[in-house]
């Protein structure tokens, strides 16, 4: 299995960025918005779990997942919500080490918003967190979506928060200012990574 860096930050944080430029350098990586979609295909265990438990509503015509309604089922439903990370988190657990186990690279990077809430930090080898202050995070956001302050609050709140991240992490990129140098600064890690991952490869 293939030596893991999880990779994780804040809404408008960087993180993104980073998982392109790790992308670019040759790097494999898996983006947990991908997973999360693959599990939950027609004809899939996890598509015929959510049926079970939300009812037919949660599907459209052609049998795919509405995640519209699913949304609005378990926005302020804690049970609902948290029946839903029971069924799907074990599936992405499952592909991400199945997918793991194919690499062929000194190390490969699982990108997750959420990659510590969901505990999938305790899957990895090391978590690296893309930091940004909260006030530069409103900031992004706003201008990115073209929403006002009270909404940019509200989803930069729904995330742990930055203390919990920094809390956790064994490698953090500082991306308060420009996009250069958060490149430079991953280009070491990706030495560093790349060093750490070697053994596991006879290097």
């Amino acid at each position: 299995m293939s030596y893991t860096i999880g990779l994780t930050g804040g809404v408008a944080s960087g993180k993104s960025y980073a998982a392109q430029l790790f992308a670019e350098l040759g790097v494999p990586v898996l983006e947990a918005d991908v997973v999360a979609r693959i599990v939950v295909e027609p004809g899939t265990p996890g598509l015929a779990a959510i049926v079970a438990r939300y009812g037919g509503t949660v599907l459209q015509s052609d049998g795919a997942l509405n995640r519209r309604a699913l949304r609005e089922i378990i926005f302020n439903d804690t049970a609902a919500r948290r029946d839903l990370e029971q069924i799907t988190h074990p599936l992405i657990r499952q592909y991400v080490n199945q997918w793991r186990a194919t690499q062929s690279t000194p190390y490969c990077v699982y990108a997750a918003a959420i990659l510590i809430e969901a505990g999938f930090d305790q899957t990895v080898e090391r978590v690296l967190v893309i930091d940004t202050p909260e006030a530069v995070q409103l900031r992004r956001v706003q201008a990115r979506d073209g929403i006002d302050a009270a909404l940019a609050r509200q989803m930069i709140a729904a995330q742990a928060t930055r203390e919990r991240r920094l809390s956790r992490a064994d490698d953090v990129i500082d991306n308060k200012d420009e996009a250069q140098d958060l490149r430079t600064q991953l280009l070491r890690l990706h030495k560093y990574y790349y060093r750490l991952g070697r053994p596991a490869f006879g290097g």
